[in-house]
């Protein structure tokens, strides 16, 4: 029988969270908001699976060219190639 190759096939270790004291899914994530320009870290939450970037690209910085809806339009290279992400804000985190 050949092995699924889903979405999150290969992500065992990126996708966990360490359970900790206090609430799992801050308000405050959800509700942060970013300006066009800004540079962001993709930062996966795995309790949240709506506006999920795939894993590939968690940990990488990209620049926000947009809004869609709630989400965000993300622009970032990828190996040589130009990519276009559409993440929401409870998967992103302000660069400082």
């Amino acid at each position: 029988m050949k092995r699924s190759r889903g979405f999150k096939s290969k992500s065992r270790k990126k996708m966990t969270k360490v359970l900790r004291e206090g609430r799992s899914n801050p308000i405050t994530k959800k509700l942060q908001r970013f300006e066009v320009d800004d540079l962001v870290h993709i930062i996966i939450d795995p309790t949240i699976q709506k506006g999920q970037p795939h894993p590939r690209f968690h940990g990488k910085t990209a620049k926000i060219v947009g809004e869609k809806g709630k989400a965000y339009v993300l622009a970032l290279d990828d190996g040589n190639k130009a990519k276009e992400l559409i993440v929401r804000p409870d998967h992103l985190k302000i660069q400082e």
